[in-house]
């Protein structure tokens, strides 16, 4: 099964562009940060820390589903760490991603099992990874580290 994510982009003004999405009314705004941009929307270095937030969010509600562990309301946050590389060129240097349970799961049966195996269905995480560090780590609800990088 192929599919293809086609965006189509128009630009409003400088550095800020609505981003049309197949199948979606709404375009979603972007910009750059100042003072480049103004600052109007979600920068191209967020919109790729929040596709691989999502797509992990929603591998481990899948894996979770699968296992019958209940987790939800899960929450997740997403660091791009952007700096100079040896050019001297702003580049996205890692990714770290920390995925919250609603509740707690440290007990549940199979968790070990979920937490080994959901990061590898994440398509997005996954492709990202072959060029750019991908580290997850995974709290119970009451902060207890559940998976960490290794």
């Amino acid at each position: 099964m192929s599919e293809n994510a086609i965006v189509k982009l128009q630009q409003v003004q400088d550095y800020r562009f609505d981003n049309h999405f197949a199948d979606v009314e709404q375009p979603l705004q972007t910009d750059e940060p100042a003072p480049l941009g103004g600052g109007n929307g979600p920068s191209p270095s967020q919109l790729l820390a929040a596709a691989v937030a999502n797509c992990l969010s929603a591998s481990l509600l899948f894996a979770a589903r699968k296992f019958r562990v209940a987790l939800e309301p899960l929450s997740c946050e997403s660091n791009a760490l952007v700096d100079r590389n040896e050019r001297n060129r702003l580049r996205v240097q890692r990714i770290d991603v920390v995925l919250r349970t609603g509740q707690p799961v440290a007990a549940a049966a199979n968790l070990e099992r979920l937490l080994g195996s959901f990061e590898d269905f994440c398509t997005v995480s996954q492709s990202v990874a072959q060029g750019i560090p991908v580290h997850v780590t995974v709290l119970d609800a009451d902060g207890t580290v559940l998976k960490q990088p290794a």
